[in-house]
């Protein structure tokens, strides 16, 4: 009995960590598009280190694990390169109405790499919150023509490279999603998140020697930019502790993407005065059921199929 919160301590943090993220979303949309993702990956790197103070003092040395902190960096350098194939993809002709609510199906690659390597175990319960919040995340990307016009939607897109960056992304973005549990596993919370510091960090250097990044940008820009980073940087951190609290990569990943969308749209329709109609209301009670769903721990009785895999 006295466990019982603690089984649901890794929901607390993936919902922190969704908020967070809803916040970032918001904050992201006041940032130019004609900011190139170098520069927005400085502005970013710049808020996230404001966040080291949170983590430093607990990276002791004896708990440092050099694999463990290597293999960190190097996950952390698929999440920048996931958001350049992002941008690589409009800019080979893809339109945003179909790349992001594509890219945002990233969940599915986490999950079939908790399934199959992870070996972790759902309920049918939990199968029915995945096949719920999928849908919701098309919908919350505002494209839910996807299901009465799928043809026309993806008919005169451009070229079809675009596809293949926009495809790479939602893999690359899948994968540090499930690799974040596998650092989990290697490192403690501080130094999980002090390696995807440090891997931002290299990016940020690397694109400063390479001069990709403009730096004539506008000062409200940069603290946009960099507030955004800190929020992004929140969230990460909340993720890490999501996992070391026994958080499944398959639901942990799922919960967060989800209700991240969520807290987007009731952020913006509070800051920002936006609207939502009937359909995008729908889709967050889907994603809100969805990830209830997912969260249900409780034991199947006997007599019903305890795993859906």
């Amino acid at each position: 009995m006295n466990d019982y919160p603690a089984k649901w301590l890794w929901l607390l943090y993936a919902v922190l960590a969704s908020l967070t993220w809803g916040i970032w979303g918001v904050l992201t949309k006041f940032i130019s598009g004609d900011i190139s993702p170098f520069t927005t990956h400085f502005m970013f790197t710049a808020g996230a280190l404001f966040t080291l103070p949170l983590v430093i003092r607990r990276c002791k040395i004896r708990e440092a694990s050099i694999k463990g902190i290597l293999f960190g960096i190097g996950a952390g350098i698929l999440v920048v390169l996931g958001n350049v194939s992002v941008y690589q993809s409009f800019q080979m002709g893809g339109n945003a109405s179909i790349v992001i609510p594509f890219t945002n199906l990233y969940p599915l690659v986490t999950i079939i790499i908790a399934l199959t390597i992870f070996k972790e175990k759902l309920n049918w319960v939990n199968g029915l919150g995945i096949l719920i919040v999928v849908p919701a995340i098309i919908i919350m990307s505002g494209q839910s023509q996807i299901f009465s016009d799928a043809s026309g939607t993806f008919q005169n897109t451009g070229p079809k490279i675009w596809l293949m960056f926009a495809f790479l992304s939602l893999v690359l973005f899948g994968l540090y999603s499930a690799s974040q549990k596998v650092i989990a596993g290697k490192l403690t919370i501080a130094w999980s998140y002090l390696s995807f510091l440090i891997s931002s960090f290299l990016v940020s250097v690397c694109f400063v020697a390479f001069g990709l990044i403009d730096f004539h940008f506008p000062c409200k820009m940069f603290w946009y930019g960099s507030t955004a980073g800190f929020l992004d940087g929140l969230g990460v951190l909340a993720i890490f502790s999501a996992y070391h609290a026994g958080g499944k990569a398959s639901k942990v990943s799922t919960v967060a993407s989800t209700l991240q969308q969520v807290f987007t749209v009731f952020i913006a329709i509070i800051l920002l005065n936006e609207r939502i109609d009937l359909v995008i209301f729908c889709g967050i009670i889907l994603a809100i059921c969805g990830s209830y769903l997912l969260s249900f721990e409780k034991k199947i009785k006997a007599g019903i199929i305890n795993t859906i895999i």
